[in-house]
Parts: C-alpha cells; sequence; structure tokens
C-alpha cells in the first residue's frame, strides 16, 4: 500500500438478504475493496460469499447505471434503449403511472415489489411500500406466497402471531422443517451450529441430505410435499403416548371447546340461553358433568379453573332440541389417528422407526423450538402443512416458552409504510381476494403473480394495464414464465428499478437504475435472530458514492411521490424526517446513530409465556378469536376452508395424478442455490466458480436407468414444460427424486460463461416447468417444491 492511499474500515450490515450480518467494509481510496464480518455485532459471526463478493457487484461491467427508454415496440427482439436523464425517466414513470389510474383506477397499475429475504430491498421497502399505499393500487407482487406465507399468514390462524424466533441459546430440541440456514439465513446457522455444540438435539426434515441434515439426530427424507402428513401422524403418536402438554393444551387452546356434529360449528351460549351471548362457546365441565361457557373476551370459563373435557361426544340439550358435540381436541385427535406409522411412511417415504424415534425426541425433551421457511412454502398444501406444523407445535406446550419459539422484547417503532392509508374499499378490489379470502390479498393486498397475470391477459377481475416493478425477476422467479411473458408484453406501461437488465426488466418502457446497499444510508432495528439482536439499531452509512447515476429505491419513490402529488405525504422529500418519525418511539435520536455507525444496543429483558401473564398492558391469552391457540380454526371453516389441518397429496403428484406418472414418474423438487440470491449474481467470479452451469441433481440410480452419468446434459421435463441443465450426481437425494434451481440467465465474461438466453427463450428457466392453476387453494402457493418430471440425456449445449 502506497503512503497515499486512504483505507477505511467502516461498520455496517450486508442487505443482500434477510440474515443482515454485521460487516467492515474496507474503502480504499474511495473504493469499496473488501467486505469482512463484523464479530462485534450481533449477526456479524460469519459472512457468506455473496457478501464477501459486493466489490464485485458494485463495480460490474454488466450493470445499468443510467436512466434508459425503451424506443421499440415490445415485440421487438431489441427493445431500443437510449439513455434519459433522471427528471425525463420520473417523469414518464410518473405521467403514464397518472394517466392510466386516472382512466381505469389506480388499481389497474400494480406494483411488484420484491422480497427482502434475498435482495436488498428492506432498505428501501417502507418507502416503496408507502408510495403504493398512497397511490392507492391495492395490487402488489411481494412473492408471499412462495416465500413466507405458511409461517406469517397461516400461524397467525393457530398462535395470533407469525412464527416467533427460536430461543437457541436455551433449547434443548431444534427442529429444522424445510429449513437450511446455511444457505438462507447465516445468523442463523450460527445460532444452531452452536447449539449443536452445547448438546441440543437437532431433527431435520428435508428430502435432501444437506447442510445440517448431515450431523442431524434424525433427518427425516421425506417426499416433498407430504410434511403435513408428518405433522399429523408425529402429533398422534405424542397424544397416544401422553407426551404432550395435557395442561397447555387443556387451559391455553381452544381444544376443550365443543363442535357440533350436525354443523362442524362450535357450540355457543346462544344454542343454549334464551338471550345466550352468540359470540360465547361451550365446553364440557368433566368434574360438573355439564356445560359451561367461555367467553372469548375475557379468555374465562364460568365455571372457573375447572376440568375441561378435551375427549369424548356428549349430547348437548339446545333450544333445536339435542345435538351431539366433541371437544376440538377430540376432533383433532381423530384427525391425527388416521395417520397411522404404517400408513405415513408410505405416503412420505420416511421409516417407520424413523418417525417413533422422533417423535420420542420431541416428547422426551426439556424444550423444543421448531422453524419451518421455504421447504414448506412452495406447496399446493401449504396453507393446511403449515396449520399441521403449528398444532404438532402447539400440543408440546413450548411456545413462548424458554428454549421454545419465543416472541423476543422488540424496540417500538413507528411505521411509516403507509398503514391506512388505502381505504378499505380500495383494499377490497385486490385481485385475487374473491379467490383466496385468507390469501396475502387479504392483509396487504399482496397478489400472487397468478392472479396478476389472471388479470392482465383474462380481465379477471378486470384488467391491470401497468406494472410499477421494483426489482424482482417475475419471468424466472414464479411459475409459468412463458405466461408472465405474455403478461408483461402486452401491458400498457411497465417501469422497472433494478440493477440489471434480467429477463423481466426487458419488457420496461423505463428502466431505472438502482445503486448497491454500500453505495446509500439505510436504517434498520430488529436483527431477528436472538434477544440481542432484536434489540440493536443501526444506521449504516454510505461508504462509497454510487456508480454512474444509480440511486437508491427509497429516493427513486421520494422522487415519484413528488410527481404524483403526494409530496406532503412523503416528509416533502426529507428522509431525514422520515427516519425521525420511526425512531420516535424508541426516543433514540438520529443524531446519535449518526455518530454511531457500529449500532446501538438497546437492552431488553425477555419475558416467558407472556400468554399468561397478568403485568401486561394486554389481557392474557393469545391474538385470535378465540383469545387460545386455536387447533380448530373457525375463520378457516367460515370462509369454506377445514377447520382442522387435513393433509392433501400435493395436485401433481403420482397418487393425485397416476394419468401423469406414466410418463413423469419422478418427484421434481426445487430448492436454493448456496451461491446466488435466487436469479442474481450469476455473473460474479467468485460465486459463478462454484457453481458454472444449471444443475441437475439426482441419485446414481435414477441416472444409471436413464443412460446418464456425471457432467451429462439432460432436459427435465414436466407435463407443462421443460428445461435444460448439467447433471450432478449424490446419493444425498432419493431415487424417485431430482432437485434443480431456478435463476439461471446470466453470462459470466470473466469465466467465459455463457449466459441461458437464446433470443427470447430461457433454456434453463426451471420455473418453466410448472404451470399456473396448480396452486395452494387458500394462499396461491406455487407448487415448486412437489411436481412430477421426466429427465432424458440430450447432447451437449
Amino acid at each position: 500500500m502506497k503512503k497515499s492511499d486512504t483505507v477505511e474500515e467502516i461498520p455496517g450490515y450486508c442487505a443482500f438478504c434477510w440474515s443482515s450480518c454485521g460487516c467492515i467494509s474496507v474503502v480504499k481510496n474511495g473504493r469499496l475493496t473488501k467486505v469482512l464480518p463484523d464479530r462485534a455485532h450481533p449477526t456479524g459471526q460469519a459472512l457468506c460469499g455473496k457478501g464477501q463478493a459486493a466489490p464485485e457487484l458494485i463495480y460490474s461491467k454488466s450493470r445499468i447505471t443510467y436512466p434508459l427508454k425503451r424506443t421499440q415496440p415490445k415485440n421487438s427482439n431489441d427493445p431500443g434503449w437510449v439513455r434519459i436523464s433522471w427528471d425525463e425517466a420520473l417523469d414518464t414513470t410518473a405521467d403514464n403511472l397518472k394517466r392510466i389510474a386516472e382512466k381505469n383506477g389506480s388499481e389497474s397499475v400494480a406494483f411488484s415489489i420484491t422480497t427482502s429475504a434475498g435482495t436488498a430491498m428492506q432498505d428501501g421497502y417502507p418507502w416503496v411500500e408507502r408510495l403504493r399505499q398512497v397511490f392507492g393500487t391495492p395490487n402488489a407482487i411481494a412473492s408471499i406466497e412462495n416465500c413466507d406465507f405458511s409461517k406469517d399468514f397461516v400461524y397467525p390462524h393457530t398462535f395470533g402471531v407469525a412464527m416467533p424466533m427460536s430461543d437457541l441459546d436455551n433449547t434443548d430440541c431444534i427442529i429444522l422443517w424445510g429449513h437450511n440456514p446455511g444457505t438462507s439465513w447465516l445468523a442463523h446457522a450460527t445460532r444452531v451450529a452452536k447449539a449443536r455444540a452445547r448438546g441440543a438435539k437437532l431433527i431435520v426434515i428435508d428430502p435432501i441430505r444437506v447442510g445440517f441434515a448431515a450431523k442431524a439426530d434424525q433427518w427425516l427424507q421425506i417426499r416433498p410435499g407430504t410434511d403435513g402428513a408428518l405433522a399429523l401422524c408425529l402429533a398422534g403418536i405424542l397424544i397416544k403416548k401422553k407426551l404432550f402438554d395435557i395442561g397447555f393444551v387443556r387451559d391455553w387452546t381452544n381444544g376443550p371447546l365443543l363442535v357440533r356434529d350436525d354443523n362442524q360449528e362450535f357450540l355457543t351460549g346462544a344454542d343454549l340461553l334464551k338471550n345466550g351471548d352468540i359470540d360465547s362457546r361451550v365446553a364440557w365441565n368433566s368434574l360438573g358433568k355439564r356445560p359451561m361457557l367461555y367467553h372469548p373476551e375475557t379468555g374465562t370459563y364460568d365455571d372457573g379453573e375447572l376440568d375441561a373435557s378435551l375427549e369424548g361426544s356428549y349430547n348437548i340439550k339446545t333450544f333445536n332440541g339435542t345435538i351431539r358435540c366433541r371437544p376440538a381436541f377430540q376432533l383433532f385427535t381423530e384427525l391425527c389417528s388416521n395417520y397411522t406409522v404404517a400408513k405415513t411412511e408410505e405416503i412420505t417415504w420416511i421409516p417407520a422407526e424413523q418417525i417413533i424415534a422422533t417423535a420420542k425426541i420431541i416428547g422426551d425433551a426439556g424444550s423444543v423450538c421448531c422453524y419451518s421457511w421455504a421447504g414448506l412454502e412452495q406447496h399446493s398444501n401449504t396453507s393446511q402443512t403449515g396449520r399441521a406444523v403449528a398444532c404438532l407445535y402447539a400440543i408440546t406446550g413450548h411456545f413462548d416458552k424458554k428454549g421454545g419459539n419465543v416472541i423476543f422484547e422488540t424496540i417500538p417503532m413507528g411505521n411509516v409504510t403507509g398503514a391506512g392509508l388505502m381505504s378499505d374499499i380500495q383494499h377490497k378490489k385486490s385481485v385475487g381476494l374473491e379467490k383466496h379470502p385468507l390469501g396475502p390479498e387479504s392483509v396487504f393486498g399482496w397478489i400472487t403473480t397468478e392472479s396478476f397475470y389472471d388479470a392482465v391477459l383474462e380481465e379477471k377481475p378486470y384488467k391491470i394495464n401497468a406494472l410499477m416493478s421494483w426489482g424482482g425477476n417475475l419471468l424466472l422467479s414464479h411459475a409459468d414464465g412463458k405466461r408472465g411473458e405474455k403478461a408483461l408484453a402486452s401491458l400498457e406501461f411497465m417501469a422497472h428499478a433494478d440493477l440489471f437488465m434480467t429477463p423481466s426488466a426487458v419488457h420496461a418502457d423505463i428502466f431505472l437504475p438502482v445503486n448497491t446497499p454500500w453505495e446509500r444510508e439505510a436504517l434498520k432495528s430488529n436483527f431477528l435472530v436472538d434477544q440481542k439482536a432484536v434489540g440493536f439499531v443501526q444506521l449504516r452509512k454510505k461508504v462509497v458514492e454510487s456508480e454512474g447515476e444509480s440511486r437508491s429505491d427509497a429516493w427513486i419513490a421520494f422522487e415519484l411521490a413528488k410527481r404524483l402529488g403526494f409530496g406532503k405525504l412523503f416528509w416533502n422529500g426529507d428522509v431525514d424526517k422520515s427516519y425521525e418519525e420511526i425512531l420516535e418511539p424508541s426516543g433514540i435520536k438520529l443524531k446519535d446513530l449518526r455518530r454511531t455507525p457500529s449500532g446501538i444496543q438497546i437492552p431488553r429483558r425477555t419475558e416467558y409465556q407472556k400468554y399468561s401473564s397478568s403485568n401486561r398492558d394486554v389481557k392474557p391469552g393469545f391474538s385470535t378469536p378465540s383469545k387460545k391457540v386455536e387447533l380448530y380454526s373457525e375463520t378457516f371453516y367460515k370462509n369454506g376452508y377445514d377447520p382442522l389441518p387435513a393433509f392433501h397429496e400435493p395436485s401433481i403428484s403420482h397418487i393425485s395424478r397416476p394419468d401423469l406418472a406414466k410418463n413423469y414418474p419422478l418427484v421434481l423438487t426445487t430448492a436454493k442455490s448456496n451461491h446466488f440470491l435466487g436469479s442474481q449474481s450469476r455473473s460474479l467470479k467468485s460465486l459463478r466458480r462454484h457453481e458454472k452451469e444449471p444443475e441437475i441433481l439426482m441419485h446414481p440410480e435414477t441416472a444409471h436407468v436413464r443412460g446418464i452419468i456425471r457432467d451429462d446434459w439432460a432436459m427435465v421435463t414436466t407435463p407443462h414444460g421443460e428445461a435444460e441443465g448439467r447433471v450432478r450426481v449424490a446419493d444425498n437425494i432419493d431415487p424417485r427424486v431430482i432437485k434443480v434451481i431456478h435463476g439461471w440467465w446470466q453470462n459470466c465474461e470473466e469465466l467465459g460463461l455463457k449466459g441461458y438466453i437464446d433470443g427470447r427463450k430461457m433454456r434453463s428457466n426451471m420455473n418453466s416447468l410448472f404451470k399456473n392453476g396448480f396452486s395452494d387453494p387458500i394462499g396461491g402457493c406455487e407448487p415448486l417444491k412437489s411436481y412430477l418430471c421426466q429427465v432424458k440425456r440430450i447432447d451437449s449445449l
């Protein structure tokens, strides 16, 4: 290093994914040269290769750093991109969005907001979402149906909250269900490893022996899409062997509440008494041998702390005659009993002895935590599977107990996402809401891509004419890419904000260049992974200047808001004012955060079993309609769904579609790459060298019977599409299953590796193997992890 060189080491965090790992950015002469883990940071124990590749990303020759506009028609092979000024780009975008909204209603303009779980959108999300809210569109593609619908949207129907974090520092047993944290959440992985080192048991449910599965006490190699059956079987074993927490189930779930045999609804006070309360419920007092009322508003029974029955069948006298009723827990028990170990082995392909051993570990453990993610999300039965896993965990009684899944004490922060700025009437116009009344549309207006395509191409329930897209690569990240291409090509107007010209961005009229996390400031609280991390706040510094004219997502949102007439709702362009509004409830001052770039730790005390505490501002219980953990969901029932977590075969399987299985005998599943972020990063040398080509993973037996050997090129076909890849052979996968990874399109010039697009044909777009129309009926989740396929050798590309 020369004496004249200026080197800075700047603390911050990597915003490339949900993990938000603490890091040190090394800047030499104004240029980022290296990114290292910041081990003083709550999430900085390690930093993956994707974070370390930040300098390559920033200075990539493939990056687009100036605004562009299309000059050729949408059906042209060459968009005819020309460079324009930011003023022209923003004015054109705002004018078109405003024009189309005035003509057809703001709902005719959709937003697409890429996930914060695998991109840097977390930096700008609050302001992008706020812009959508004030603009008034109830239609935002947010990938919820493929990312975290089960754990964040279905879980509350059981526990009243999204899936809390695992208390890994104190747990005796960890269940990783469809979740490989080494690939998707490094800060979580380091905590799991630490817990294992001190002796915690580990159960991994995954079709592939990867990551922690290789060292687990029990690795359950499940048939993709059958997790619900396994959860019900495990629950049944715990109930039969009395290894469940009977006190918790009786006192804190709706298991004792009586369900009518004649209509599957809860028996109410209005059924029993002339002027009875229709909102009250009824349980059977096993000591008094009589029905007793339960009042959800207070969470109490009329008979006080008496023994409410969890089993049996009772003839209850009502105004309409005698009605046969059973406790909800009895119904849950009967459902579970249908999934014997032998039957579940047949369904899931997991050996009976492993299922029994796993149940014993769970039942014997002093504390159990259970975390699931994408492995449970991308199936046609995702919602009820999520319910089944939640109900299994509920009966263990470990929820919010030390070593369980714990709701850690957060720092109070203001919400600037604009919640409440859109009218209820407008919100109810969300496309797909009628089809998915309990889907992500019902909470935030986050629509599925399938519903978006329906609206664009078939005008169901009305036509969407324009798209304001923030990152994301719909054509490679969602099912039915060919249909998606038709939809994007037929839009009246589309603007796209991104770093690279992706296959989806090619369809835009205006391209808005976005900078990287290292080229902008950002505020973050709640680093999620444990109580210390939850109590940490950091204002990440901008460490280098933006390349070209690239700008942050937040800056673009502020500028568009001004042009659309919403400047006052965006603090008149003052981003610091919005930061101050976020920080105000916490008492933390923005100036103090700026003076402390390494972050501020706010002491938080973990309170366990908050549902039972009477020393809080809220009444004891759970944030559910019954104020109890809901094993039997009346909300599901009222919306036409099974109130119990029934298992349904995947929509495209050898059992549900034997007609297809004749020609497509293999189960197709997908997984994240350890080296890339979704469809990003394949142009970066340090990452691409680890995974040079699209991979088709199969067992040696599967390859042998098809005349395929390692490194052959092969074609995967399904009833609905085809895609090409290089074969990798390994014994960590079942011979009846193959695995592919989505996101392949980029070339890597430095390694001389080509991309996978011929004209407009994406040869290795693995998500083109899946078709719309087979998704989860409750949440619209796409069956990207459980499908049918065949594979054959092809000539080298």
